[in-house]
């Protein structure tokens, strides 16, 4: 994998995230019941895209933060995305043209329930945005290439943190362009 600047990567990686929040803010104007509407029998509502996003948030977010904080690490220069993370983040990835590369099955854990409170979902993404754009600012005081997070579905496997950081926004990318095709 190439290397790039840290300081760069991270300034995209913020960039992409306030992206996510001005969709968002599309989102949060439309009705509730359109938010919570399945575009047909077994696929998810936009309600139920957030609550999945919401699962990983909800385990990725405090590994961050407590590895930021717990950290010793000064901020290096460049950045080398491993091989896995860097593998992982390539395949959620939207191509240019918006398309999805490859269907991917949800894991059990993080598969939500047919009826959301689709106000809940949409607050607590909103929440998890801001709190990523603030660890995004935090982490530029760390090695994001030394300080190894565990994956959520098999937590014995450590990511390097701008891997995560990668695979989190990247997964947002891809579900907000399956959010996009719901309410279109």
């Amino acid at each position: 994998m190439k290397k790039v600047l840290a300081s760069s990567l991270l300034e995209t990686l913020q960039a992409d995230t306030r992206q996510i929040l001005l969709r968002l803010a599309y989102l949060k104007q439309l009705p509730l019941s359109r938010l919570t509407q399945q575009p047909a029998p077994g696929r998810w509502s936009v309600a139920q895209v957030l609550e999945h996003l919401n699962t990983y948030g909800r385990y990725y977010l405090p590994k961050v933060e407590q590895a930021i904080a717990n950290s010793n690490t000064e901020a290096a220069g460049y950045f080398t995305p491993g091989w896995l993370g860097g593998y992982f983040t390539k395949s959620m990835r939207p191509k240019p043209d918006g398309s999805i590369p490859n269907k991917m099955k949800t894991f059990k854990a993080h598969d939500p329930l047919p009826t959301i409170d689709a106000a809940k979902a949409l607050a607590e993404f909103e929440q998890q945005e801001i709190w990523l754009l603030e660890l995004l600012k935090k982490a530029q005081q760390v090695d994001i290439g030394r300080l190894r997070i565990p994956v959520s579905i098999a937590p014995f496997i450590k990511l390097k943190m701008g891997d995560v950081f990668g695979f989190i926004i990247a997964h947002h990318q891809r579900h907000f362009v399956q959010i996009e095709k719901i309410i279109s």
